[in-house]
């Protein structure tokens, strides 16, 4: 029925090694492998194992309950384990020690638990081992964040000669206006227009 088959989705169990699964590591360093699990029932005797390429166990432990302190079963000396399962989140990460290039590789995370029906579930990590870090180039990233800027600059420019143009034209049309209004009340005497000197003059006697 559709009903149960959400319900068994609801109570499986998930194991995450976070939001990406792959980790680099500088040679003749340590690194962390981290790995959480998930279960809406909860666990009892829960087992988790790491493997190295799927068929190398490197470690393993036991946990009996969400109050008990994982009990290991499997150790090796270059692996220190770091989670916990007493706190908030059900984390199983291990720490792999003074890491080589023969190291590199698949690292599968596996969980059981037999609370569940022995449902089991992994989750895998791929390791690469470096001989040196490479730094990142951001120099396109410059070039391109300098071009943008340079661009909005010349934007800005040019909207401000724009604005001082416009004023310059505005104040010079302005100057001719007030030329014409001046020009237009100039006293025209000795045009012979109406109103002048000319029609003043008495007629010639006979």
């Amino acid at each position: 029925l559709p009903g149960l088959h959400a319900l068994a989705i609801a109570f499986a169990l998930e194991v995450s090694v976070g939001k990406t699964n792959t980790v680099t590591a500088l040679n003749n360093s340590d690194v962390l492998l981290p790995c959480t699990f998930t279960t809406c029932i909860g666990f009892q005797d829960l087992i988790f194992t790491w493997y190295f390429n799927s068929t190398e166990m490197i470690f393993s432990g036991k946990i009996k309950s969400k109050a008990s302190d994982p009990v290991l079963t499997k150790i090796n000396p270059r692996v220190e384990f770091l989670g916990s399962t007493t706190g908030k989140d059900n984390n199983i990460s291990i720490i792999l020690r003074n890491v080589e290039f023969s190291d590199a590789g698949k690292y599968t995370c596996h969980v059981k638990n037999p609370k569940e029906k022995n449902a089991q579930h992994n989750a895998t990590i791929f390791l690469t081992v470096v001989h040196k870090m490479v730094e990142t180039d951001n120099t396109v990233t410059f070039i391109i964040v300098g071009v943008v800027g340079g661009l909005i600059g010349l934007l800005i420019l040019f909207m401000l000669i724009k604005r001082v143009v416009l004023f310059i034209i505005k104040k010079t049309q302005d100057g001719k206006k007030e030329c014409l209004v001046s020009s237009s009340g100039n006293d025209n005497t000795e045009n012979g227009l109406a109103g002048s000197k000319a029609e003043q003059k008495a007629p010639p006697k006979a």
